[in-house]
């Protein structure tokens, strides 16, 4: 039996569904695929691999089956599941939430800047799913717990990343998205502030991804070999501020910090980026009054200056595209307002 096992990961986040890929054996005698799968997919219920199946996060041969079906050789089972959810019970808080759209299978939510968007480790509450939870529970008191909003999470943003977010409200709209989300075929644009004039009007940046040597918290861009996951962002320039450039970046894939880790590779940190080193003054003057002027920025947007502005996909139902776009938030508004200011009336120097 061949197994491959391949890692779903968004921008700003770690891998949240891992895909694996059975290829069943020659001699494999018939046998209903939901005790099968429990035999070979670890810490698998028969009871879970039947909602799987049921939300169609297994197939066949690129097929949806039912738990019933016998496998036979050669048959291709691919398997999608939501990797080490980090608790058993999602609380569910009164949390306000910017919900841009929402229907029976999904809702589209603006993430504010300073709100982690799944429990995890030290974020147990106060995150976007909290408020995803109670908000669901508020619609339908008699909602199951199962059927909480923590499988319907197929990616996230960084905690202080602003924009755009989809939460599928069942298994088998999150299974139709992570499907979409793993082929690259949803379409983000972000727009970021970076340190430094861009030299190019536009362009693509190419280099694998990885964790960083000596900080395993951080990202790094390895431009030759094989280390790291393949990772393609393309950049236009929208203005240029002197020693600040406003920009849009298009994700082909979708890795973890990719357009942090991008923007630094080509020499362009993004603003107030304390994680990458962009909360220090990386270009301009010497002048004490730059510096204030600066020091002031950061204090107006305090976080990495990233915003999720589109997202764009097929919707699990209709199978028609569906668009959605978001203003920038207050913080970056001002910032930008003001570096605009200064590169028209600063001196030459």
């Amino acid at each position: 039996m061949q197994v491959e096992t391949e890692l779903f990961s968004e921008e700003q986040s770690e891998s949240l569904y891992e895909r694996k890929t059975f290829v069943v054996d020659p001699g494999q005698e018939p046998y209903r695929i939901d005790k099968w799968i429990q035999m070979h997919l670890e810490g698998a219920t028969r009871n879970k691999i039947q909602q799987a199946i049921e939300a169609g996060f297994l197939t066949v041969n690129g097929k949806n089956v039912k738990s019933n079906y016998k496998i036979r050789p050669a048959d291709e089972i691919v398997v999608m599941s939501l990797i080490n959810p980090d608790h058993t019970v999602l609380k569910e808080e009164d949390i306000p939430l910017n919900i841009v759209y929402e229907d029976e299978a999904i809702m589209v939510i603006n993430k504010p800047a300073n709100m982690v968007v799944h429990p995890g480790v030290g974020n147990f509450s106060g995150t976007l799913l909290n408020g995803v939870a109670f908000y669901l529970r508020k619609q339908n008191p008699s909602i199951d717990e199962e059927k909480l909003p923590r499988f319907g999470l197929v990616h996230r943003i960084d905690k202080n990343t602003t924009g755009l977010i989809v939460v599928a409200k069942t298994g088998e709209a999150a299974s139709h998205l992570a499907k979409q989300f793993f082929n690259h075929t949803v379409k983000r644009n972000y727009v970021a502030l970076v340190w430094g004039n861009i030299a190019e009007k536009e362009g693509t940046i190419e280099a694998h991804i990885a964790r960083h040597k000596q900080n395993r918290k951080m990202f790094d861009a390895y431009p030759e070999g094989d280390t790291g996951k393949h990772a393609i962002t393309h950049y236009k320039v929208i203005e240029q501020f002197n020693y600040v450039t406003l920009v849009e970046c298009i994700l082909e894939t979708g890795r973890t910090h990719q357009i942090r880790v991008h923007m630094k590779h080509i020499g362009h940190t993004l603003f107030n980026d304390w994680e990458y080193g962009g909360d220090k003054i990386l270009k301009g003057t010497i002048y004490t009054k730059y510096k204030q002027f600066v020091d002031n920025c950061f204090e107006i947007c305090n976080r990495c200056a990233l915003h999720a502005k589109t997202l764009g996909f097929i919707h699990p139902i209709t199978q028609k595209e569906v668009f959605f776009e978001s203003d920038l938030p207050n913080d970056m508004q001002q910032v930008i307002a003001k570096w605009k200011n200064y590169s028209l009336h600063r001196n030459d120097e």
